[in-house]
Parts: structure tokens; sequence; C-alpha cells
């Protein structure tokens, strides 16, 4: 008969929000997993264009190479949103030059 394994390997499938254990449901804690898995890679400057910017408090966020601070989004550095108004206002830009 094969040895059994006492030690159960949580972390893969919990990930972060595995420190909730059984608690707040099954989709809570995938949405706070998926949040925190964001909000905890590194991010793309928008200045030196290195991935290097990572999360310093709630929507600051700063690059580690060129030490460029910005605002953003609470838990990424450019929300959907953002997204949507920074071609507005590039394309604004665009047309009013020609």
């Amino acid at each position: 008969m094969a040895k059994q394994s006492t030690h159960k390997a949580k972390g893969k499938v919990t990930g972060s929000s595995g420190r909730f254990g059984c608690r707040y449901g099954r989709f809570v804690r995938k949405r706070v997993n998926e949040i925190e898995k964001i909000s905890r890679a590194l991010h793309r400057c928008p200045k030196c264009d290195m991935e290097t910017v990572s999360r310093e408090g709630t929507g600051i966020w700063g690059c580690r190479k060129c030490g460029y601070k910005f605002a953003g989004g609470a838990y990424q550095p450019q929300t959907p949103v953002m997204k949507i108004v920074q071609r507005a206002i590039d394309r604004t830009i665009a047309e009013s030059k020609k």
C-alpha cells in the first residue's frame, strides 16, 4: 500500500485568500485572490517603460527604476475607465494639432 501524505496542499488552489479558510464564500475568496494577484504584480512604468511599477498604497504607484510616482486605481495602475478616458484625451490632442 502506498504511503499517504499528511500534508494538504492548499496554497495552489486558494492562493493569497487561503488565509480566510472556509469563511466568506468561494466567490468572494476567488475575487480577492484575483485582485491581490493583480495588485502585487509588477506593472509597466508610463515614463521609463520598464516593468518595475509596484503598489505603494491605495491608488499610489511608484517605479523602482526611475522613481516616478503617480496616482492610479486602487488595485491596478490603470483602470479600464482610465484607459478609455486617456484614449479620448489623446484623440482630442491629435485633432487639435491638425
